[in-house]
């Protein structure tokens, strides 16, 4: 079960203030500053700032943003920031962390890219080959992503969670290293919707460490607090299609393949 620790307490009920507004954001998204946090800053995402999607029913997604923190955590992988669903200044929204520097320069950025495009027809040593593709130039370039047990770790939480929008600026490292997935608002859904820039272990099998994942996520999705917050947020027929994903993930546990069914890669991939 996520714990209620001081951090998240914080983020949860602390004073919390406006300061900008993220204008590169497709929703409304604020940064805002909650009173006693240790790195001072976090996001905020209004349900009321929410724009009306096709596919997914509306005023869902920041309870997705939770719903993805709360799996995460549960099954030990903790690669989504904290974050809560709580009441702000343009009333309820998901208030995630905010991890590194929002005012970095955007030529000194302070997160590095596990998602790049290179020059040429083969990968970089450490790092996966996903997309074969041309330059505005016509030339050959490569979409490519590391090949680390983390990423490989982000790529089941995907699986698990249905993600239909992990492009490279959705999964960074942190100065210390540390890899963080943001923006899940896109995830959980009961339909097949998997759209990602790492699959680089398609069809492989899944490493015993994951497989240990997905039994801890399953055992929490079976009963107790954990299942309950998600029923909360989550529709009762995707919550369904979670626990089908995780014990399906289980019983067959090979990466999956991407789908001839719908675009298999989010665009812009980065």
């Amino acid at each position: 079960m996520p714990e209620l620790t001081p951090l998240v307490e914080l983020l949860g009920h602390a004073p919390m203030r406006l300061v900008g507004q993220v204008t590169t954001a497709s929703n409304a998204v604020f940064l805002v500053e909650v009173d006693e946090l240790p790195t001072r800053y976090a996001v905020y995402k209004p349900v009321r700032g929410e724009r009306p999607l096709w596919d997914f029913p509306h005023g869902t997604l920041a309870g997705r943003e939770y719903a993805a923190w709360l799996v995460s955590e549960a099954a030990g992988w903790g690669l989504v920031p904290a974050t809560v669903l709580r009441e702000g200044e343009f009333g309820l929204g998901a208030v995630q962390l905010w991890v590194g520097d929002p005012f970095a320069a955007a030529d000194q950025p302070d997160l590095t890219d596990v998602v790049d495009v290179v020059p040429g027809r083969t990968a970089p040593d450490g790092w996966l080959s996903v997309l074969e593709a041309r330059s505005d130039r016509g030339e050959p370039v490569l979409v490519v992503h590391e090949d680390q047990p983390d990423v490989r770790a982000m790529a089941v939480f995907d699986a698990v969670a249905n993600n239909a929008d992990r492009k490279g600026s959705h999964a960074r490292r942190d100065p210390q290293g540390r890899l963080w997935g943001f923006d899940h608002g896109l995830t959980m859904h009961a339909e097949p919707k998997l759209r990602t820039a790492l699959w680089g272990w398609a069809g492989q099998p899944l490493p015993e460490v994951e497989v240990t994942h997905l039994g801890e996520l399953d055992a929490a999705l079976a009963g107790g607090p954990v299942a309950g917050q998600l029923a909360d947020v989550l529709p009762a027929a995707d919550l369904t299609a979670l626990r089908e994903r995780t014990r399906g993930l289980l019983e067959r546990p090979i990466h999956p393949e991407p789908s001839r069914a719908w675009p298999s890669i989010p665009w812009p991939v980065l």
